[in-house]
Order: C-alpha cells, then sequence, then structure tokens
C-alpha cells in the first residue's frame, strides 16, 4: 500500500513516531510525501524536498535468523537501483555508492536513510526524479535532466513492488546473494577511492569490497586491510565534495 499526503515534516519521522506510539506499521506500506518541510538524510544533513521527487519511507519488522540490521541500507540500494533502471534502462554509468547513495557518474541522484525504534527499521528514500537539488560543493543529477521523464506516482509503484522482492529474499536469509548483487552494481573492486576518517583525517586505499555485515573495505598501501564502519567513500579524482 501507497499512502500518500501533500505535505509533511519528514517521512521516516511520521513513521517512527507511528512505531513509538505503538501503530502497527505492515512491511509493504509506504508514506511518500508532495513535499517534506523538514526532511534529512545522513548525520542530519538536508533532504531535498523538490517537486516531483520521489519522497517516501517504509518499516521493516526484524524477527529473529535476520541478517544484520545494517545491510538493509544496501538492500534498499539494490532494490532502488533496479526501479530507476527500469524507468530508464539507458541510463549510462548508474552504480551504487556505500554506504547508502547512488550515483549517475559523480553525481547524486539517490539517497537512503536508516533510522531505528525498537525492532522496527525505517527505510527513508529520496530520489531526484523531477529536479536536483543544488548543494554546494556537490554534484547532483535528476532522471528528468537526463531525459528521462518518470511520474512520482509511476516510480513509487516500480520501487515498492522491487523493495517487497528484496526484503522477502532478507527475511530468507539471502543476503549473501544480495551482498553479491550490490557489488556488482557498485564501483569495481580495486578502485582507488579516499575516506575521510574522524581521527586521522583521509585515507587513500582501494575499494576491497564489502563484508558479511555491510562493512566497507579498505586496502591500504601496506597490504593491510581497513574496516570502515562510518564516513563517506569517495573515488579519488571526483569532483564531489563530501556531503
Amino acid at each position: 500500500m501507497i499512502e500518500t499526503v501533500a505535505e509533511i515534516p519528514s517521512t521516516n519521522a511520521a513513521l517512527l513516531a507511528r512505531v513509538r506510539d505503538g501503530e502497527a506499521v505492515p512491511e509493504g506500506h509506504w508514506l511518500v510525501a508532495d513535499r517534506q518541510s523538514s526532511g534529512r538524510g545522513r548525520a542530519g544533513r538536508v533532504w531535498s524536498d523538490g517537486a516531483g521527487n520521489f519522497m517516501g519511507s517504509t518499516a521493516v519488522q526484524l524477527r529473529a535468523g535476520d541478517p544484520p540490521a545494517q545491510t538493509l541500507a544496501l538492500v534498499a540500494g539494490v532494490a532502488v537501483f533496479d526501479a530507476v533502471k527500469a524507468c530508464a534502462p539507458a541510463i549510462a554509468d548508474l552504480r551504487l555508492k556505500w554506504p547508502n547513495d547512488v550515483l549517475v557518474g559523480h553525481a547524486k541522484l539517490v539517497g537512503i536513510l536508516l533510522e531505528r525504534q525498537r525492532e522496527a527499521v525505517v527505510v527513508g528514500i529520496g530520489v531526484n526524479l523531477a529536479e536536483a537539488p543544488q548543494v554546494p560543493g556537490r554534484a547532483t543529477a535528476s532522471l528528468a535532466a537526463l531525459g528521462y521523464p518518470v511520474a512520482r506516482d509511476a516510480f513509487a509503484e516500480r520501487l515498492a513492488a522491487a523493495w517487497a522482492d528484496a526484503l522477502l529474499r532478507w527475511h530468507r536469509g539471502e543476503w549473501p546473494l544480495l551482498r553479491g548483487e550490490w557489488l556488482v552494481r557498485a564501483n569495481p573492486v580495486g578502485t582507488l577511492v579516499t575516506v575521510k576518517d574522524r581521527d586521522q583525517g583521509e585515507i587513500m586505499g582501494a575499494f576491497g569490497g564489502i563484508d558479511e555485515e555491510g562493512v566497507a573495505l579498505l586496502r591500504l598501501a601496506d597490504g593491510s586491510t581497513r574496516a570502515i564502519h562510518a564516513g563517506d567513500i569517495e573515488m579519488v579524482g571526483t569532483d564531489a565534495a563530501r556531503d
């Protein structure tokens, strides 16, 4: 079911409040807004509320035996990647970026935000369908500007179907297969990247893929491998600033 509202502060905040208040939020239910007045992304960043873009959230009910909850960000990436590809089959250089973006070239097209409330995880997804926000120092893209005008409601149906399939597989324990699908949609293993570390500043290395818990791996020049639990990975040479 897709529930639409004209305007709301944040679809993620609204679903989190429903869970907190004890309201049942079934899997497969999406809350989609025409506009968000207080939308947000990861680490409190602004989430554009451009008219015609997709801004929606859904909830996952965690069960005993599920894969690690943080892997849902990557599963969502696979689902939204496939929904975009279905609407824009000839789009070039579409790829996933760890942990929660979809890029066209170096430009951000999609953002994903996960927030947990007790045994529920709310998954928020924003897709630049009609317009790309102007973000200082950050390249952005929209499907319309790339020659793929896509109606919001039609995209919502595509995404809901792709997410339902991916989530069912995740609950069934198919995370290892989904992990492989994420990897083939991302930058190739071995790509030279940088990571901004809070303690050591910017670190350069080769992208080493993701481990069984969805943690990014960075291969350093000395032959060691570092696990990256948080931060933004950027390809070396990209003009996009870290957002």
